[in-house]
């Protein structure tokens, strides 16, 4: 199943993707539940019950004829304004590790615990939006393709054995970053909450979607030129370690977004550093999810 924000006739809608993703099937509709205003509304009380109807949903072919088509509607990101500031990771793939390492000349020690730090996001801006450039604030631009995981259901404590249980589903989330603004401050809030820099889609997939442990392929592409290419089994915490550790005295609630991290691969690992420029187009594809495509101002 596999879930997205739209627009349509201007209100905005949940839908359900058909056909091939061709087609989306508007939800509150279909369920009969005209409180369905969002997807965090979708996530908070989607129970087994629940999904089991929308898979009900993906089999019956005769409301395939109420789905309108893809190119018909305007996606948003998935969870256009989340309840809280997404979790993000930093340094969770070794070879990203060692490649900041050779750019920042000095050593990055083998991480002991994550690296967590939070990234402001009251618009998150979806497949096919803009990205601002922010001229005279920043010039150094960054990409990051990266796994996101959306969280089903609150817990506390939570044990890396049932760490799936509080899963919704997956995204793909481009963790843009302004690279002189997150070393001019140190701490890397500022950096990474400029206006438009964190995009996220074009979708969210269930988690009965995927084999759990989560090992997909990701790849980051500027114009026709793959940047980042790698795998999420490459994490160095994987996800039940994450949702774990988190959640250690920590509520994590419906509808948090964390951000797993990215491979090497960077802008800002090259030597000179390729930051993004005006009119580039970033491409961020993870196999079984879609791709996120935007393009910077």
């Amino acid at each position: 199943m596999y879930f997205v924000t739209y627009l349509e006739n201007n209100v905005e809608k949940v839908g359900l993707l058909l056909d091939n993703k061709t087609k989306v099937l508007d939800l509150a509709r279909a369920l009969g539940k005209n409180h369905l205003n969002n997807m965090l509304e979708l996530i908070t009380h989607c129970n087994k019950e629940m999904i089991d109807k929308i898979k009900g949903l993906t089999q019956d072919k005769m409301l395939y004829e109420k789905a309108v088509d893809v190119k018909d509607i305007k996606l948003y990101s998935p969870i256009p304004q989340p309840r809280r500031n997404v979790i993000c990771l930093g340094l969770n793939y070794k070879d990203h590790a060692e490649e900041l390492k050779n750019s920042l000349g000095k050593q990055v020690q083998t991480l002991k615990a994550p690296v967590y730090f939070g990234k402001m996001a009251c618009d998150i801006i979806g497949d096919g939006d803009a990205i601002d450039n922010h001229p005279n604030i920043t010039e150094a631009i960054d990409y990051e393709v990266e796994l996101a995981v959306i969280i089903g259901k609150e817990g506390k404590n939570i044990s890396l054995e049932e760490a799936e249980d509080y899963i919704f589903g997956y995204s793909i989330l481009n963790d843009l970053s302004a690279r002189d603004l997150q070393t001019k401050h140190t701490q890397w809030i500022k950096g990474k909450s400029l206006d438009t820099f964190t995009a996220m889609g074009p979708c969210i997939v269930h988690k009965s979607e995927l084999p759990f442990p989560i090992e997909l392929n990701l790849t980051c592409r500027v114009n026709d030129e793959v940047r980042q290419s790698s795998n999420t089994r490459n994490l160095i915490f994987d996800i039940p370690y994450i949702i774990s550790d988190l959640s250690k005295g920590m509520t994590l609630k419906p509808g948090d977004i964390i951000a797993t991290g990215t491979p090497a691969g960077v802008g800002m690992g090259f030597s000179p550093p390729k930051y993004l420029k005006s009119g580039d187009v970033i491409t961020c594809s993870i196999e079984k999810i879609g791709e996120l495509i935007n393009k910077l101002k």
